[in-house]
């Protein structure tokens, strides 16, 4: 069976409900349901549920053969995968956010993060010194509080920002959903993964040309 690595809450909805445009329906591990393991035997796909976080963990070791993770935690734990596809969902971008009269003249500027390794490369590629903070909850609280001069997380709507009179002040990236593989399962399964990825390609393009 080829297992797929799906996250919990919002995303997981979405990705679901795509593999099952795309033909990969079956039985729905997302939503009715506290078992964490779910499987179509017919179409010979197993689901598990993990924590987003996790997601490219079990996929790295060999736990799920494919699974789905945005952008930003690759990019912060740089896991030794396959990324297959951008699936044009869960799109979001990662910024720099602040006060508005946030000042970037301190000789060390705080930032505060969950993303410690994202933040250190936008800012060296800048020549900025920078003092970072690591943060696991309630970033917009940092620069709030004279914690942080400006932290550094994903923005989606902004309206989390606004409600706490921030704004962001540096774009540093796009972030989106990604399809991503183990390794090993790629080449040991590789028709099915193959099969799987040219279907979702159908559906995340036909995303990616509803948002233009």
């Amino acid at each position: 069976m080829l297992s797929v690595a799906l996250p919990k809450g919002r995303l997981g909805d979405q990705v679901f409900s795509m593999l099952e445009q795309a033909g990969y329906g079956g039985a729905n591990p997302v939503k009715g349901s506290r078992r964490l393991v779910v499987e179509d035997k017919a179409a010979g796909i197993r689901y598990f549920l993990v924590k987003p976080s996790d997601v490219a963990i079990y996929v790295l070791h060999g736990a799920a053969d494919v699974g789905v993770v945005g952008k930003d935690i690759l990019l912060e734990t740089t896991p030794d995968i396959y990324e297959l596809l951008d699936l044009n969902i869960g799109v979001c971008r990662m910024a720099v956010a602040g006060l508005p009269n946030a000042t970037f003249c301190r000789q060390a500027l705080r930032v505060a993060t969950k993303y410690p390794n994202i933040a250190k490369s936008y800012f060296d590629a800048q020549s900025r010194e920078i003092q970072l903070i690591a943060l696991n909850g309630s970033i917009e609280l940092a620069p709030l509080v004279g914690l942080s001069d400006v932290i550094v997380d994903i923005v989606e709507t902004g309206s989390t920002l606004k409600a706490n009179h921030l704004k962001v002040l540096e774009e540093i990236m796009p972030i989106s959903a990604r399809l991503i593989s183990n390794i090993a399962s790629y080449k040991f399964k590789a028709q099915a993964i193959q099969a799987m990825q040219d279907a979702l390609a159908r559906e995340a393009n036909k995303k990616g040309e509803g948002t233009k």
